[in-house]
């Protein structure tokens, strides 16, 4: 029980100091992306293109771009890790059973 709280609590913490630094860091910055020089090589090509549609949520920078990937990377690592243990722990426990048998 002890150590579910402070991983809770860790993982809280993370997610406060992420959002802190988005909050901080969203009106200074000029970082471009893929996105936007994507936009500028096609405008360059064809004068006359309109997108398809526009965005449901302007960001406020370049670099909420780039802290979102880093969050989607780190919770994708995180589900890895934890499906790589799970089937550590797994295979542990058949071999303990095994052995008892």
């Amino acid at each position: 029980m002890r150590r579910a709280i402070i991983n809770l609590s860790l993982l809280a913490a993370a997610v406060a100091i992420f959002v802190v630094a988005l909050l901080l860091g969203g009106q200074r910055g000029d970082f471009g992306g893929t996105d936007s020089s994507a936009t500028g090589s096609i405008e360059a090509i064809d004068p006359g293109y309109r997108p398809w549609f526009q965005p449901l949520w302007q960001q406020p920078g370049g670099e909420v771009e780039s802290g979102l990937f880093a969050l989607q990377a780190a919770l994708g690592a995180g589900v890895v890790g934890f499906a790589l243990g799970s089937f550590r722990e797994r295979r542990r426990a058949r071999a303990a059973a095994d052995a008892d048998a």
